[in-house]
């Protein structure tokens, strides 16, 4: 009896430890992940209050796309999107990617091999202890992804993208 006892207070005490440490390791992974440091600096033609965006945006693409968040992999209802048109910022509707550049990387995120002309701007990203090459809308300052080195031709980058942060616009017929 007194080994049932104790066995199921170590259990159960387990339990409850492990689900303490939930919400310290949600900060922790997000923290790691460069996430939630807040909006990409600069001056951008399309400004508005963070009251304005989150009313505009909605919570989760208001995390992503002003506080540099990431949206979990293989989420988006994007990464099935194989019309032709357009992809467009889902914060100020400036066309970004063209769906003839999307391909599918295997990431879990929308990925294209080249933005539109004049549509992102690029910022240093020294989280998670490597230097990556973060992508950001020009006209409004929203945080889109990243971009790395091992895509297909004819760039070889992989413009791996938030797919929160999109909208498409299918060519009209």
């Amino acid at each position: 009896m007194t080994t049932l006892k104790r066995r199921s207070l170590l259990l159960g005490g387990t339990a409850l430890g492990a689900i303490a440490a939930i919400p310290a390791m949600q900060w922790l992974g997000a923290a790691i992940a460069g996430e939630g440091e807040g909006p990409v600096p600069g001056t951008f033609e399309i400004t508005r209050t963070d009251e304005e965006w989150r009313r505009i945006l909605g919570d989760d693409a208001y995390y992503v796309m002003r506080m540099q968040g990431t949206e979990r992999p293989f989420t988006s209802a994007l990464l099935d999107e194989h019309r032709e048109g357009i992809f467009h910022c889902a914060g100020c509707d400036l066309p970004l990617f063209d769906a003839a550049t999307k391909y599918d990387s295997g990431t879990g995120w929308p990925s294209f091999y080249q933005p539109l002309d004049n549509a992102v701007g690029e910022l240093v990203d020294n989280s998670l202890g490597m230097t990556r090459t973060e992508i950001h809308c020009r006209r409004c300052g929203g945080h889109l992804g990243h971009v790395f080195n091992d895509g297909p031709a004819p760039t070889g980058l992989r413009y791996c993208m938030d797919g929160i942060a999109l909208k498409f616009v299918p060519k009209a017929a």
